[in-house]
């Protein structure tokens, strides 16, 4: 506990043993020892008596005075350090020199970590020790490690990976909420309340203003983004970068090239859409990427590609889209349409890139613009003629019925095409908000076959299931049920755990909403194997004893809460010409 002290020629519990063992008269020896050990002060040595008078022990004085000290000197150490003398930091280091021995005494440890804590550059040798010792490294300030992690790349993924898992376990269990609702889904935060969570303020403290550390960060998520395709580690190095920002960290910021990319984008995310003030900003960053800097393009194609940002892409290309329709423009002639299909493009591009390390902004598919948003567009004007057919009076109606089957481009373009998919699932979600079964019913067996099976992706569920929630009558219809389960959902859920969840998921909420008899045979259908996670068995449980519950006292059907409680004040449009409204 005393280790140290002989070191510094201060006698320690040993010293007072030996005194003891080999001393004729032990009061005299303990007396001495207390003077040559005390306080050096002359006045106090009168003074202490009356303690012995109030029954005060020697320790808890000499503690106290102690205490007291050790707090002063711990403040001065802060003083000197943010002090302007030149020498302040020479100072500190003979400081530490004296102190260092003494750093396995709890007591005096604080003072020994406090000098380390501000010194901008410890020496190499103490670094050394502090790394070696457990106990040591696990109590040093954060101002410590990074000095050490700068060099110790291994140990710094140790830190920071129990952080990555947590950050990716929070955004998993955000899309799979037991929350269901338009209102309120995965993207409804703001990008300033998300950077407020426990990992990225972890990650930004850890890394401060270190621009090698911040790098390693970024090597980190690369690589796992590399290995697992999970986007949301793209997420994290928006989010991480725009931390850093807030907090003005320009040491940092100004060594980016991504920064104001970034921050322009984040503007637009914050909003929802693309202006076109904006889009011109962010456009003048992708043409100034300059020969010979094209690996920035890696870094700018893995922002794009955080979920964010491309719900934000695509929510804009979809208004863009609606504002051409009423204008009876095409979609090629819109530089504003041709820009955000470029992000678009280089975001969904962006595993590509990094895996295969060739810097080349993705070439857009003029077929998507020529031939899938036509294709796509005839769906709205179908739509469109249909709902106005409906409106006539009776004796100029013509014999026209809803169409069911879609164009072969549109089809062919969601099973090969990133881009065109992503548009045709966002327009799916767009139809769903306004409400629209006849739509919805058309184009839903359609996503059974997408590019890379995106329609069956965590995200699109998440949003989709939500959205549903506003035709929760519709279920009452066998043939709505009939495309929404057997036309699309269970398609794939068996071979599919995270369809069979979300299937769940939707069903805890919309179960009294659901045709009787078509909710026997789902229930049947959608009994976990053995072989199942424990999330699918509680939510297959949990849907189990609602009906039960349902059937033991069902609700009078006046009494029953409309699902879509709250979003009345929201105006829907009735329309497929009206300019959507953020999804």
């Amino acid at each position: 506990m005393f280790a140290g002290l002989p070191e510094l020629g201060i006698s320690n519990g040993e010293d007072l043993k030996e005194t003891l063992t080999n001393c004729t008269e032990p009061l005299k020896a303990i007396d001495q020892f207390q003077m040559e050990n005390g306080i050096l002060l002359p006045t106090l040595q009168s003074a202490l008596p009356f303690l012995d008078l109030h029954g005060t022990p020697r320790l808890e004085f000499h503690q106290s005075v102690f205490d007291e000290l050790r707090d002063k000197l711990m403040e001065r150490v802060a003083t000197i350090a943010e002090g302007k003398e030149e020498d302040r930091y020479g100072k500190l280091e003979e400081l530490l020199e004296k102190s260092f021995p003494l750093v396995k005494m709890p007591s005096i440890q604080p003072v020994v970590m406090q000098v380390l804590k501000h010194l901008p550059k410890v020496p190499e040798k103490k670094l050394k020790l502090v790394m070696a010792d457990k106990e040591l490294y696990k109590v040093c300030a954060v101002e410590v490690k990074r000095q050490i992690w700068q060099d110790n790349q291994a140990l710094f993924g140790d830190e920071v990976s129990p952080l990555l898992k947590q950050y990716i376990v929070e955004k998993e269990a955000a899309l799979f909420s037991s929350d269901l609702s338009i209102l309120h889904n995965f993207f409804s935060p703001s990008p300033k309340t998300r950077r407020q969570g426990e990992v990225v303020l972890k990650l930004t403290q850890m890394i401060g203003k270190n621009v090698k550390l911040y790098d390693m960060v970024l090597q980190f998520l690369r690589t796992l983004f590399l290995r697992t395709r999970n986007v949301h580690y793209c997420t994290l190095r928006a989010e991480l970068l725009m931390s850093l920002h807030d907090l003005d960290i320009s040491e940092i910021c100004t060594v980016d090239p991504c920064h104001k990319f970034t921050w322009c984008l984040d503007a637009c995310i914050r909003e929802k859409f693309v202006d076109g003030k904006r889009a011109r900003e962010l456009q003048g960053f992708l043409d100034g990427v300059k020969k010979g800097q094209e690996q920035v393009l890696g870094d700018l194609s893995m922002i794009l590609c955080d979920p964010f940002a491309c719900n934000t892409l695509v929510l804009s290309i979809m208004r863009n889209l609606q504002e051409l329709l009423s204008q009876d423009a095409l979609p090629r002639d819109s530089p504003d349409l041709m820009l955000l299909l470029r992000m678009l493009s280089l975001g969904q591009g962006a595993w590509d890139m990094i895996d295969s390390q060739v810097f080349k902004e993705p070439r857009l598919d003029l077929e998507v613009v020529t031939r899938f948003l036509p294709a796509m567009m005839s769906v709205v004007v179908d739509d469109h003629t249909f709902i106005v057919e409906q409106k006539l009076p009776s004796e100029e109606k013509s014999s026209l019925t809803y169409p069911t089957t879609l164009p072969d481009a549109f089809n062919r373009f969601l099973q090969e095409n990133r881009v065109a998919c992503e548009m045709g699932l966002y327009y799916v979600l767009h139809i769903a908000k306004l409400r629209n079964k006849n739509a919805l019913q058309r184009l839903l067996p359609a996503l059974v076959e997408t590019y890379n099976d995106m329609a069956f992706g965590d995200i699109f569920l998440h949003l989709l299931t939500g959205h549903l929630t506003l035709l929760s009558d519709e279920f009452g219809s066998e043939d709505f049920c009939s495309v929404v389960f057997d036309g699309f959902l269970l398609t794939s859920f068996s071979s599919k755990e995270n369809v069979h969840r979300h299937t769940l998921r939707m069903l805890v909420h919309l179960h009294h909403k659901v045709l009787p008899s078509y909710m026997e045979t789902l229930m049947k259908t959608l009994e976990p194997p053995k072989q199942s996670s424990e999330p699918v068995k509680e939510l297959y449980t949990q849907l189990t004893e609602k009906l039960e519950a349902q059937k033991k006292s069902p609700p009078p059907p006046e009494e029953t809460p409309s699902l879509d409680l709250g979003l009345h004040p929201v105006t829907v449009p009735t329309t497929a010409s009206t300019p959507t409204t953020p999804i």
